[in-house]
């Protein structure tokens, strides 16, 4: 069976290549992005987890609040340098006149968790309270939801809690399309061939054969178009040609 050739075949195989090349691509860069996290607990699952968050990799995620009358500028970075500070992962930058710089947490102390549609990152190790929580080091939360309208969302800053005497921690929101769950098409296998079919050069590409019932797409370079009905669930020929 004769499947491509001449122009087609040649136009098909530098699309072909042009995907893998931009593909792959991708894949070194991010992958080359969460490298630089250090998990707290070593783990297969929390590598896993992380895994899922690559699209993010490489860029500050920026929020300003004001609180009590103060103004604080917190980045968020994924496995890198928040706001240029090295080994940061969440920092606070007070807009006062001094232009303090707090460390929330660090990378080098990660951990991720997550389920179907959330991931829960998170660093440790960041600069200890002055007073509160008994002087601990301070810890982010940044908690990344799925929202497929966006690929990255705004960060927002739920609350920092240090009004205790341990385990104090800064909450973050961040919503994202990377950690929704894939969709699986509905359509059959016969739908998509012929959908295929039609938006390839307007109609079927010379030279391409495939069986499709009661529908010849060498007709269709003839002029011809076939009528459609719904059957099953999925898109079938008609008997009819118009």
């Amino acid at each position: 069976m004769e499947v491509l050739s001449g122009p087609s075949r040649r136009l098909f195989l530098v699309w072909t290549l042009v995907i893998q090349l931009v593909l792959y691509g991708s894949v070194v860069f991010t992958a080359e992005g969460i490298k630089s996290c250090k998990l707290l607990y070593d783990s297969k699952s929390d590598w896993k987890v992380l895994s899922r968050l690559e699209p993010l990799a490489n860029k500050n995620f920026t929020v300003e609040t004001m609180e009590q009358g103060e103004s604080y500028t917190y980045v968020f970075q994924l496995c890198g340098d928040a706001g240029g500070v090295p080994g940061a992962g969440v920092v606070q930058v007070d807009k006062g006149t001094e232009k303090k710089t707090t460390v929330i947490g660090v990378y080098n102390a990660t951990q991720a968790i997550g389920a179907n549609d959330w991931v829960m990152l998170i660093y440790r190790n960041g600069d200890a309270y002055n007073a509160h929580c008994s002087k601990e080091k301070r810890k982010a939360f940044v908690m990344i939801s799925c929202n497929r309208k966006v690929d990255m969302g705004q960060l927002e800053v739920l609350s920092e809690e240090r009004e205790r005497e341990q385990d104090c921690f800064y909450l973050f929101k961040l919503d994202s399309s990377a950690v929704c769950p894939d969709v699986q098409s509905k359509l059959s296998t016969g739908s998509i061939l012929l959908i295929m079919c039609w938006v390839l050069s307007s109609g079927c590409l010379p030279h391409w054969r495939f069986p499709l019932p009661a529908a010849d797409c060498r007709s269709q370079r003839y002029g011809a178009v076939p009528q459609l009905r719904l059957l099953g669930g999925s898109w079938q020929p008609d008997s009819g040609w118009v």
